[in-house]
């Protein structure tokens, strides 16, 4: 009969496993609970609950949607305050609240995915491209059928940017 999971078997099976997915190491686990690190080990590889291990994930969202959330408030806050500069007509005011809008905005924008943070590179305009491409349709000239087709599908790739 196969022996037992000592850690599954502890009083303090939760604050382990918690430790666990907290990336605590092995030994400093085992010390900790008075068990072999072997057993914390094989444990983790073999016992630990997917939901548990997912725990850590689950939090990080949380905090990721309370930045949301605090960037929307921001916002709100922002657009309140231009709203009371535009009728008092403090066009300076105004001024610093459009500002503060615009970053929320991007903020906002980059925290949802919609909004590409980098440069973007078209490499189809780049002058190494139109050499790469006169070579490769150039070495293929005595191979007619495959330097036509070689150009087509480099003509659709133009096409297609």
């Amino acid at each position: 009969m196969p022996r037992r999971c000592t850690v599954c078997t502890h009083p303090d099976r939760d604050m382990i496993d918690a430790a666990l997915v907290g990336r605590d190491s092995f030994r400093g686990i085992a010390r900790r609970f008075a068990v072999s690190a072997d057993a914390v080990e094989r444990h983790a590889k073999a016992h630990l609950p997917a939901a548990l291990a997912h725990a850590q994930d689950a939090a990080e969202m949380v905090r990721g949607d309370d930045l949301l959330a605090q960037v929307r408030e921001l916002q709100a806050r922002a657009l309140a305050i231009l709203d009371r500069a535009e009728r008092g007509e403090d066009l300076r005011s105004a001024l610093g609240a459009i500002r503060e809008a615009r970053g929320n905005l991007e903020l906002l924008g980059k925290l949802a995915g919609q909004l590409q943070v980098g440069a973007t590179v078209n490499i189809l305009l780049s002058p190494e491209w139109m050499r790469v491409r006169v070579a490769v349709v150039e070495a293929l000239a005595p191979f007619p059928n495959a330097r036509l087709a070689v150009a087509e599908v480099i003509g659709s790739i133009d096409a297609g940017a």
